[in-house]
């Protein structure tokens, strides 16, 4: 068998994994945020998870930038550390964030009495900050999850030296990456003040 049958039969299956995980991961997500999962996981305490998933989105952004620098001045070596941190970074807000809606109760923005609902009066109070928390949230879930791909393509290019495939799809993937890290910060910054802990 030929070296360019193996390397095609080994993008292929590479390929098939990168599908099934970005169409798996939205989907546990969605199913977790949809059917609140409460309490399975007993007494396990959750409640820091947002506050050090917007610590883990944060850092996130700062490797994505901090990796375009590099990258601008040719440091190949420093561009790579930085993207594989901002990976291993989003990965762990990931495992985070599943656990948090597999545990954690859901939080309403305007929900300022913590009885998981909202009261018109609450809506009132609340205001138009509502809306623009509501569109930040929803670019930013529906962006992640397009996004997903693209970034295991990315890496997957960069790992296998397909660095023009890797360019390529970086010009998307990359700043909506961005978009996703920063967007998550600002959406635990609205919403906080209505978590109940």
């Amino acid at each position: 068998m030929s070296q360019a049958i193996l390397n095609s039969e080994k993008e292929a299956f590479y390929k098939k994994i990168v599908i099934i995980v970005s169409i798996a991961i939205p989907l546990a997500v969605a199913f977790l945020i949809l059917v609140p999962q409460t309490g399975n996981l007993g007494s396990f305490d959750v409640s820091a998870f947002p506050g050090i998933n917007a610590t883990l989105n944060s850092l996130t952004a700062v490797c994505l930038v901090s990796a375009l620098v590099a990258i601008k001045n040719k440091n190949i070596t420093v561009h790579k550390a930085f993207m594989t941190t901002a990976f291993v970074l989003s990965a762990c807000f990931l495992v985070l964030y599943v656990l948090y809606h597999f545990q954690g109760a859901a939080t309403k923005y305007g929900d300022a009495n913590h009885d998981g609902l909202v009261s018109d009066l609450e809506k009132a109070a609340a205001g138009s900050m509502r809306l623009v928390y509501f569109l930040i949230l929803i670019s930013h879930i529906i962006l992640a999850a397009i996004c997903l791909p693209f970034i295991l393509f990315s890496f997957y290019y960069s790992l296998s030296g397909q660095i023009d495939k890797h360019k390529k799809l970086v010009r998307y993937s990359y700043p909506i990456w961005l978009f996703v890290a920063v967007s998550g910060v600002v959406v635990y910054f609205l919403i906080s003040p209505f978590y109940p802990f």
